[in-house]
């Protein structure tokens, strides 16, 4: 039986989503429930298929176009003359490898940068390229531009990623809420109605979004 585990263990964890998948671990699950071809990861290349292969049993394939093609690593790089400071592309890095603060310049991390493409488009002003890692005439691609040990510090990085969101998500649920606690106890002080009718309706309201924070809440691992 195929375990998703070991196929997101041999992918390269660059979360590029050019697989067709939001990351590296649902293009595993997809592999493994079959509906994924392992030909799908160009940064993984022809070897990645191999190993796919390999791992899966099933019977190797070109790596498809559709998907993309096998090439150099890249690294981001931010022009410092155009950076607006609007945090797009922090909010975009799938491992947190660009820092800065808004309306500040920003930079990326060159170690930690797994040429995954996404802060190009969500940057407005186009300040951010991408340039290759090796500048030999034949550049190595692949497995062969990408450790093992790259692909896990980006796995990593990418899981405590995921952990920091969803705790930003929870604590401003959670201010949200609380706010709208402190008014609904509070309601004919703090809205600008007077009416009792449309202070109920305006209670009502806020009740009602009330129970389904909360019903969102409880019903997050």
């Amino acid at each position: 039986m195929l375990d998703a585990a070991r196929i997101n263990a041999l992918l390269p964890q660059t979360q590029c989503t050019r697989c067709g998948f939001p990351d590296c671990a649902s293009y595993a699950q997809a592999i493994v429930a079959g509906e994924a071809g392992i030909n799908q990861c160009p940064p993984g290349g022809e070897e990645g298929v191999q190993r796919l292969a390999r791992a899966t049993g099933l019977p190797a394939q070109p790596l498809s176009a559709a998907h993309g093609t096998e090439g150099p690593r890249h690294l981001a790089v931010i022009d410092e003359n155009w950076c607006i400071g609007c945090t797009l592309c922090i909010k975009a890095c799938p491992v947190d490898c660009i820092v800065g603060a808004a309306k500040q310049m920003h930079t990326v991390i060159e170690d930690l940068c797994t040429g995954c493409e996404l802060c190009i488009p969500a940057c407005p002003v186009d300040c951010i390229s991408l340039v290759p890692v090796s500048e030999a005439p034949i550049a190595p691609t692949g497995w062969a531009a990408w450790s093992p040990a790259l692909a896990q510090q980006a796995q990593g990085r990418y899981e405590f990623h995921q952990l920091r969101v969803e705790k930003a998500r929870q604590d401003n649920d959670a201010r949200l809420q609380a706010k709208a606690e402190r008014k609904l106890a509070n309601l004919a002080e703090e809205s600008r109605l007077t009416d009792p009718v449309q202070l109920d309706d305006k209670r009502s309201v806020i009740e009602a979004a009330l129970a389904r924070a909360r019903a969102r809440r409880s019903a997050t691992p």
